[in-house]
């Protein structure tokens, strides 16, 4: 289920979360490859030196905030979802509210944008929708952040074939850490932002649908064909 691949250079992007972390890192990039404009949204946006870059205010947990920035970007046609936020909790004995809270981010903050820029992609000739999973999807132990990247990892497989009839390409990005500020505290392997937010934009020009960043996301997507009880995850939480 192809679509046409998607030029990055004169084109106009979003990125949520777009002033820090890996969507700083995927900003820089896709300005490296020639992009004309790019709103950089963040819940308190800063200024910007680079003329291309607009700062725009974004708090994805809500509808309002989500649809005021689909109001003022109807000439994006490259919408990235890079926005997200860390909770581990315990689907087995934390309170509902924490994994309700984490959803509110990781799948219905991203969802909220998907259908807002929706139609906007789609009046544009497509575009692009990127949503930036994690390896995590796959493997069991990393309780409600688990659940809320493998839940938008099925949601991205659905958008695909809903968007697919007005040429949006949609893009999964799979990934263990990157290092940002986000997990500055945990022990484990990190990918450099600039190397995901590389494969990223090659995955826009290139016109593919996923994104396997690191050895670790490629070996457990290989496992999934195995039985689920290796699918469990040996990373500190």
């Amino acid at each position: 289920m192809g679509v046409d691949m998607v030029a990055i250079a004169g084109s106009t992007a979003i990125v949520t979360g777009g002033q820090r972390g890996l969507g700083k890192a995927i900003v820089d990039e896709l300005l490296s490859r020639g992009a004309a404009k790019i709103y950089a949204t963040a819940r308190i946006p800063k200024p910007d030196d680079d003329p291309r870059v607009v700062p725009m205010a974004l708090d994805v947990t809500v509808a309002d905030s989500v649809a005021a920035l689909a109001e003022n970007a109807t000439d994006a046609d490259i919408v990235i979802n890079s926005a997200g936020a860390i909770n581990y909790a315990q689907l087995s004995s934390s309170p509902i509210g924490a994994t309700r809270d984490i959803f509110e981010t990781n799948f219905f903050g991203a969802l909220r944008v998907a259908q807002a820029f929706a139609p906007v992609l789609a009046r544009n000739s497509g575009g692009a929708l990127v949503n930036i999973h994690s390896v995590l999807s796959w493997l069991g132990g990393y309780g409600a952040y688990g659940a809320s990247k493998a839940a938008m990892w099925s949601a991205t497989n659905s958008l695909r074939v809903e968007l697919h009839s007005q040429n949006t390409l949609v893009v999964g990005v799979h990934l263990g850490y990157a290092d940002t500020d986000m997990i500055k505290d945990f022990d484990v392997p990190k990918n450099d932002p600039r190397e995901v937010a590389g494969q990223i934009a090659g995955a826009i020009e290139g016109g593919a649908v996923e994104v396997l960043i690191d050895d670790i996301t490629r070996t457990v997507k290989g496992a999934l064909s195995g039985p689920v009880e290796a699918l469990v995850g040996a990373w500190p939480i």
